[in-house]
């Protein structure tokens, strides 16, 4: 089930705007070395699911890993977490990636995506531009079977690949994209200074989010909130609070982040 809702304008004027938050708990590499909380097994996953839900999120980025624990796409595997999610929590809309985490080509992640159909999908416009030949084939079969597609951005020049597949007919106007702050610097870590500058250069996109790593994330998400954007939280990017210390668990991070867009 994908999320409907007005594309709110890019303007720092905006007010009343109610954004959706987005638990993101695992990601492809992190592991329980980095947090006893970061969920690996589909059990995990859905009891974080419902945690998380329980404390404001609004939608769950899902992330699989196989039986060794490590990142996974497998459309078995994503089957199964789904309808786990499903019938644990289905009032939350779940969004599967298709990250390559180092590991997986563009054909594999089409392939995951024809056999999962997935209504919400994230998808790496860098990782998508190493195959310019795939590349259209897959956005053609997300638009032809109903998918949601999210298009990740992490920098100016993701957001002009953006733009130059949009004039080329690859990708619809008013794209639904989530920019990611942070990923690429030195220490990992995002600066709330950057998300503006970022916003200039995108072209005229639909619904936008943000995720942001290191301490700063929850300066970030709250002024992209404030934007008009709305937020990803979660282990995958951060469990780190401001002053460097971890969250007790996800229902923490997404609480406190709850409390401070409401203020």
């Amino acid at each position: 089930m994908s999320i409907a809702r007005p594309s709110p304008p890019r303007r720092p004027d905006i007010v009343n705007h109610n954004p959706i938050i987005m638990a993101a708990p695992t990601g492809a590499r992190r592991t329980k070395a980095d947090h006893p909380g970061i969920p690996i097994t589909i059990p995990e996953t859905v009891a974080c699911a419902q945690s998380c839900f329980q404390a404001g999120a609004d939608a769950f980025h899902l992330h699989i890993r196989d039986e060794s624990g490590l990142h996974s796409i497998d459309p078995g595997i994503y089957a199964e977490a789904l309808a786990e999610m499903h019938a644990a929590v289905p009032d939350m809309p779940v969004q599967v990636t298709t990250e390559s985490g180092g590991v997986f080509d563009v054909r594999t992640q089409m392939n995951t995506l024809a056999q999962l159909k997935p209504a919400w999908a994230t998808l790496c416009v860098r990782e998508a531009a190493t195959d310019l030949g795939l590349a259209p084939r897959v956005y053609d079969l997300c638009r032809d079977q109903g998918t949601e597609l999210q298009h990740i951005l992490f920098d100016a020049d993701d957001a002009r690949l953006l733009t130059d597949w949009i004039r080329l007919g690859w990708i619809d106007d008013l794209p639904s994209v989530i920019l990611v702050l942070g990923r690429y610097t030195a220490d990992m870590n995002s600066d709330p200074t950057t998300l503006e500058p970022f916003l200039a250069s995108l072209p005229n996109v639909g619904k936008w989010m943000l995720c942001a790593f290191g301490p700063n994330e929850h300066t970030c998400l709250v002024k992209a909130a404030s934007l008009g954007g709305d937020v990803r939280v979660g282990f995958e990017n951060s469990f780190q609070k401001a002053d460097g210390t971890p969250w007790a668990d996800m229902a923490e991070t997404i609480e406190t982040l709850t409390a401070s867009l409401r203020s």
